[in-house]
């Protein structure tokens, strides 16, 4: 438990640190393992715009499907696949 517990943290801390870049930011076309990211940082990206902050949930400037495939495995990982099912 104490191992989850140090994991868990470390998550946290990391997550809040790379956070989200704000929403009129330009950079290179982002792809699939950006859409991996932004779909696990989305809970954290909702909030903060709930919360009146200039955060984008979506890539802009993405690569079409590759990019949304991405954003939805990132999504799934995040809130229970498969894996958190119980027989």
């Amino acid at each position: 438990m104490k191992t989850f517990r140090i994991t868990f943290s470390l998550f946290v801390i990391i997550t809040l640190l790379s956070s989200c870049a704000s929403e009129g930011y330009s950079s290179d076309e982002s792809g699939f393992f950006s859409g991996i990211w932004h779909g696990l940082i989305f809970v954290f990206s909702l909030i903060g715009k709930l919360f009146g902050a200039d955060i984008g949930i979506y890539a802009e400037n993405n690569s079409g499907f590759f990019y949304w495939l991405g954003f939805i495995i990132g999504l799934g990982g995040f809130g229970g696949g498969g894996a958190s099912s119980y027989r």
